[in-house]
């Protein structure tokens, strides 16, 4: 009844995006560290991965064409959120128009939904590598890799786009402020003057589909993994398969395990001031965290990173 009365006021424009207060000093503090963050993500994921896969032939692999896609992905994911959030920090302009919130929603869940289903696609290759060793290189091939990624991507598409048109239809009266530090669909329903009744339903279906379907096919992935793995008769041998997906199974756990902490957990008041902390973490840290991860385990990114150093001074030498 509150949300249909609101109905006859006057539509609003533009929200306030609340962020991490107004302190200046917090702000100036917290524009550094995000750019730091920023920069160390972008030059992470483009320069040590996207481009090392493309250049070097020995990472032209499944493991390798999927991972490079997913640094490629999380390049657009926090260049969704960080430059918009380090314009605020800088100016103290927090205002972001209706339509604009909107799009940041769209984009960022576009890029959030293929990131699940590109997590486990990654898992079930490695299932497949594991579990079926001796039939990876026919089930796994190139044509299967391309569709996998082409699902993921093109799912994502779909469903965000959808959801994107119901939340254009929507209307909001006030008040607008929202205590984020970007578009958060839950904030903005929130906000919503507008019977929500049809759209819950969609993202209903839409978290399963999206959300918990993937957590499923990779934790399912996963627990077959782990059990060939421990019934490898030598340590050597569990330890070099392990090897192969722990970079993997790190990742999905801080993506998954900050996700269901932020929407999952019942909201106090104490973990409604830790909200925005571990929204931080999936959409921020993440990112800035996988090619860490990747890099400092496997010892083929390592490598390859090496050769296109020790190739940058040689050519560097030669020209002088």
């Amino acid at each position: 009844m509150e949300k249909a009365e609101g109905g006859n006021q006057m539509p609003v424009t533009e929200f306030i995006l609340l962020g991490f207060g107004s302190q200046p000093g917090l702000q100036i503090l917290l524009f550094l560290l995000f750019l730091v963050f920023y920069v160390v993500t972008m030059a992470g994921n483009l320069l040590s991965h996207a481009a090392l896969v493309v250049a070097d032939p020995h990472l032209h692999t499944p493991m390798y064409f999927f991972l490079g896609n997913l640094s490629c992905l999380e390049t657009c994911y926090t260049s969704t959120i960080l430059p918009r959030l380090l314009a605020s920090l800088l100016t103290g302009d927090r205002t972001i128009s209706v339509e604009g919130c909107i799009t940041q929603l769209a984009v960022f869940g576009f890029l959030a939904t293929t990131e699940c289903y590109l997590l486990a696609v990654m898992s079930h290759d490695r299932y497949l590598a594991i579990c079926k060793p001796l039939h990876y290189g026919t089930l796994m091939n190139g044509r299967l890799c391309l569709q996998l990624e082409a699902g993921s991507w093109i799912n994502g598409f779909l469903s965000c786009t959808i959801l994107a048109c119901l939340m254009l239809e929507s209307i909001f009266c006030g008040p607008n402020e929202m205590d984020h530090f970007f578009c958060d669909l839950t904030s903005m329903l929130k906000l919503s003057c507008s019977d929500t009744s049809q759209i819950t339903p969609v993202i209903y279906t839409f978290s399963f589909l999206n959300l918990v379907l993937p957590f499923v096919l990779t934790l399912t992935s996963y627990v077959c993994v782990i059990s060939t793995i421990l019934r490898i008769p030598s340590t050597t041998g569990r330890q070099k398969a392990f090897s192969t997906c722990s970079s993997h199974l790190i990742v999905v756990t801080i993506f998954y395990g900050t996700i269901m902490i932020v929407y999952m957990v019942p909201k106090s008041s104490t973990l409604r001031a830790l909200n925005k902390v571990f929204s931080v973490c999936y959409t921020v840290l993440t990112p800035l965290a996988n090619p860490l991860i990747y890099s400092l385990r496997n010892r083929e990114v390592k490598e390859a990173l090496r050769n296109a150093i020790g190739g940058s001074v040689t050519l560097t030498k030669n020209s002088d």
